[in-house]
């Protein structure tokens, strides 16, 4: 999870964090077949498509912070997902795409400053 995320993962109350954790996290993003990329393409356009845009936006940023995705492979999304998802979810997709580049360009401009 923290792979997937960039975060520091701490446990939760109840079962239902470990489980996310260890299978989800531990078994269904780390079985072969699709790379980290991929994944996170598929789960970006579920999320797009179902209006979870509550979790979107931590996707966009880990994925601009990991380098699975970058500035131009989400505006692209953008593009493709409005001709799928439909056109108010893509403006909506597109402004928070906007938002996590600013960010990441931001936090990026800052780590070089103090180097």
């Amino acid at each position: 999870m923290a792979e997937v995320y960039s975060f520091e993962v701490h446990d939760g109350p109840g079962d239902f964090f470990g489980y996310t954790v260890e299978h989800l996290f531990g078994d269904v993003w780390e079985r072969p077949g699709l790379s980290l990329r991929d994944r996170r393409l598929v789960l970006i356009g579920l999320m797009v498509a179902e209006g979870l845009d509550d979790v979107l936006g931590i996707q966009l940023e880990s994925a601009l912070a990991k380098g699975d995705l970058d500035a131009e492979d989400l505006r692209e999304l953008v593009v493709f997902l409005a001709h799928y998802a439909g056109w108010p979810k893509a403006a909506g997709l597109n402004t928070m795409v906007e938002t996590a580049i600013q960010r990441h360009q931001r936090a990026r401009a800052t780590t070089e400053e103090s180097i």
